[in-house]
């Protein structure tokens, strides 16, 4: 009957009935005084139109044997019902704020196919099969008949509370007092005259309270939907709610394959780079380092014989220093550059720009500093893989690399923000992720922070590298 718990509902309503607490400030209650205001005008409004449902249906219901003509009284009957309903409806909700819900709308037969008009008997059997229509008749009787039941019961509460305070201030001088009360001393007779008055108020409050509520009750079960469509809505409902958990569990599934994949995928990437870190002190800084010995033991035993041979030999050493120092700076930036730790993905993203024999130009929007350390050196890579590539096989004249936070939406929901880089060049295309590429291992790496690799690359139009990795792992 409305979208809040039953127990909100009674506790807005008839809160001295289901609060604790609240039976003693009944009288005195906001709810009793609206409950008072719901009862009189139900009352009035409800008695004025069961009077005339009494007078019109069971006239028209007698004129359907005498001429026929009472299906047509019926039917107008009917079809304000559901206005009489509606306005009952709206009338509980400004006064109870419990809001019914409307019933199903009556059923409409079929156009006819030739004409497309419906055809009158049709649509006269769907007005007096209104099954709706006809429940809203008899809350208009049952209900005038119990909103007078309640202010009937309510103001005679109130009225023996008035009486008995009346009796209490000027009774003595009745001649009840005087002949059924005078072995009874008149202190204590004023006494139980308020008592009696106390108790009838906090009745009268109970009483308009519960009627109320039960009014409310009522009409939710004759003015709103029917119990079969009450069903169907739960079921459909519970329909809805399985399609959706359905959908989640198969989104679920799905993303655990996909991170099965990226998990190996970023495995397989580490074990890539562990392999070329290992290679590259191997090939690298591991051999000048040996020829650095070799040079040094030449100086060595030429110190004392050969000054000048010792001279050219520690020259040759200081110059394999340098070089083993050049490439262990290399070797170290391309595990993680200092200078994107110490100044910002802005500053890196320029740094590789400047070691680019393509024109590269950088830009990068405010706020980069958002991303985490994982996300930043993401981006880096990325650029610095795409720009060897263009450098190597684009044979482009041009290079324009966008770095940007973004909102990314999916399915109506924000999904957070994300670090967007965009390598864009004017080369000749045809690039692909080739297994074993480069290009393959910062699709792996971007996959494994939960990112997104689009590559674009047509022949003879340029290629389009867009990255996009979340801003906090």
């Amino acid at each position: 009957m409305t979208t809040s718990p039953a127990s909100s509902l009674e506790a807005t309503i008839a809160p001295a009935l289901v609060v604790p607490g609240a039976l003693r400030r009944a009288p005195l209650a906001p709810a009793t005084a609206s409950a008072w205001a719901q009862a009189a005008t139900a009352w009035v409004w409800l008695l004025c139109v069961s009077i005339v449902t009494w007078i019109a249906v069971p006239l028209s219901a007698g004129f359907v044997l005498v001429f026929g003509i009472g299906l047509l009284g019926l039917v107008v009957c009917l079809l304000a019902a559901r206005g009489f309903a509606a306005a009952e409806r709206s009338r509980i909700a400004l006064q109870t704020g419990a809001v019914i819900p409307s019933p199903e709308p009556r059923r409409l037969p079929a156009r006819d196919p030739e004409s497309g008009r419906r055809r009158f008997w049709a649509s006269l059997g769907s007005v007096l099969g209104d099954a709706r229509a006809w429940a809203a008749v008899a809350y208009a009787v049952v209900g005038a008949l119990f909103a007078s039941l309640v202010l009937t019961l309510a103001a005679a509460c109130a009225g023996g509370a008035i009486a008995a305070v009346i009796f209490a201030v000027v009774g003595h001088e009745s001649s009840f007092a005087a002949n059924a009360l005078q072995a009874v001393p008149w202190p204590l007779v004023v006494a139980g005259s308020l008592l009696v008055a106390v108790v009838m108020v906090w009745a009268s409050a109970l009483v308009v309270q519960g009627g109320t509520l039960l009014q409310v009750r009522l009409a939710g079960a004759l003015l709103g939907p029917s119990s079969a469509a009450r069903a169907r809505a739960r079921a459909q409902a519970a329909e809805q709610e399985a399609r959706v958990a359905e959908r989640d569990a198969r989104s679920a599934r799905e993303r655990a394959v996909v991170l099965t994949q990226t998990r190996s995928q970023a495995v397989s990437a580490a074990d890539t780079e562990r392999r070329r870190i290992e290679r590259d002190l191997h090939d690298g800084a591991q051999q000048r380092l040996v020829a650095l010995g070799v040079e040094l033991g030449v100086a060595r035993r030429a110190a004392d014989r050969d000054p000048a041979a010792a001279a050219a030999a520690l020259e040759h050493a200081h110059g394999e220093v340098k070089e083993t120092l050049a490439e262990l700076r290399d070797l170290v930036r391309g595990i993680h550059p200092a200078v994107l730790s110490d100044r910002g993905l802005d500053a890196a993203l320029s740094a590789l720009a400047a070691r680019s024999p393509v024109p590269v130009q950088v830009e990068a929007d405010d706020g980069l500093e958002a991303a985490d350390p994982a996300a930043q050196a993401a981006a880096y890579f990325v650029v610095a893989e795409a720009l060897t590539n263009v450098a190597k096989h684009a044979e482009a004249t041009s290079v324009h690399v966008h770095a940007s936070i973004v909102e990314r939406a999916e399915a109506g929901a924000v999904d957070g923000a994300r670090l967007r880089v965009v390598v864009t060049d004017d080369g000749r295309g045809g690039a692909e992720p080739a297994p074993g590429s480069g290009l393959a291992g910062l699709r792996g790496r971007v996959a494994a922070l939960d990112g997104s690799f689009d590559l674009t690359s047509p022949p003879g139009a340029g290629t389009r590298l867009t990255v996009e990795v979340p801003c906090a792992s």
